[in-house]
């Protein structure tokens, strides 16, 4: 049967509207009272988890449903990312997770999930500040002093991260490349040994996440060099970044993002990023996790999808680089 331009244009809509429909049946069995969980695949406490729990708190009350917060830590991320990758796209379950979701593509020899093609981006929510912390028993003031300190002893500076492939790892292994200097890493089951040993002397460098060393630094107990983002941070207006220090171009964060599984209906995705934007730009939620070093991004599911795709790229190159693997 041939279909006149007028009756093809009839049926093009009407399958427009079909789709349209089915976006918003979709939003529509996410809100129907269901419970809402959101997955962290690290441990309380943890960044994810502090920006997770306030995102969930205000999501309850401003859809009147339970939202509830799911630690499922362990494998650098990847059990409690396969778990949402595995989920039901119905918008009940949602991920907030942070570097390694990208790390771990050059660190793995085989993931169970693809960045890329297994999730839906919703955000960024945030980024948390790293700074380059030396034990004052090093004899260097500013970040050209250090370069120079480690490059006349090379491979005798060891340096701290919570573990192989690590933020903090990889922000030091991008630093050594940078900077053309020669260090030793020395990993750790956590953040916490790291940062005792750096109090101790055991290891004489390491980045670390400035809210929890900014109370130290006060004290003497560690010097702060400077800071791996692109702009100085808010709640360190007086320590330079490493751009302005002479490593130009170097940015390093830990971030955190939301992600549904893939095929989740995009009124879904919708429906979540034009709330949680909200939920972002509310005074209250940016002093809270200003108070965490946290400060909120917010933006645009294709923003952080392409933030994805940068960041994978950017510390794979980094990977191979440094001849890393965390298997």
């Amino acid at each position: 049967m041939n279909l006149s331009s007028r009756g093809r244009r009839v049926l093009g809509a009407a399958a427009g509207c079909l789709m349209l429909a089915a976006s918003i049946m979709g939003a529509s069995a996410q809100q129907a009272g269901r419970t809402i969980t959101v997955i962290v695949p690290y441990t309380p406490g943890s960044g994810p988890d502090i920006l997770a729990r306030t995102i969930a708190e205000e999501l309850s009350r401003h859809w009147s449903q339970p939202v509830v917060v799911d630690n499922k830590p362990g494998a650098s991320g990847n059990i409690g990312t396969q778990q949402v990758a595995r989920a039901t796209p119905d918008g009940n379950t949602v991920m907030m997770t942070t570097n390694p979701f990208t790390n771990n593509v050059s660190l793995f020899k085989a993931l169970p999930y693809n960045p890329q093609k297994s999730f839906e981006p919703i955000i960024q929510v945030g980024l948390g500040g790293l700074a380059l912390t030396l034990h004052p028993s090093v004899p260097a003031k500013t970040t050209q002093e250090f370069i120079d300190y480690a490059k006349a002893r090379p491979g005798e500076i060891n340096y701290g991260s919570p573990g192989i492939g690590t933020p903090h790892h990889l922000a030091m292994e991008l630093f050594k490349l940078t900077s053309k200097t020669d260090m030793v890493h020395v990993p750790y089951r956590g953040s916490a040994g790291a940062t005792q040993d750096l109090l101790g002397g055991h290891v004489s460098a390491g980045f670390q996440a400035i809210h929890v060393i900014m109370p130290m630094a006060q004290e003497n107990q560690v010097r702060l060099l400077a800071v791996g983002s692109r702009e100085r941070l808010t709640v360190a207006p007086d320590l330079p970044t490493l751009d302005e220090q002479g490593l130009k171009g170097f940015e390093v964060n830990l971030w955190y993002g939301m992600l549904l599984p893939a095929k989740t209906p995009r009124g879904i995705v919708d429906r979540y990023n034009k709330d949680i934007n909200e939920i972002l730009r509310k005074p209250d939620v940016v002093d809270k996790l200003a108070k965490q070093g946290l400060t909120v991004t917010g933006g645009t599911p294709e923003h952080f999808a392409e933030f994805i795709v940068a960041e994978t790229a950017k510390w794979q190159k980094v990977v191979n680089e440094a001849g890393i693997t965390a298997e």
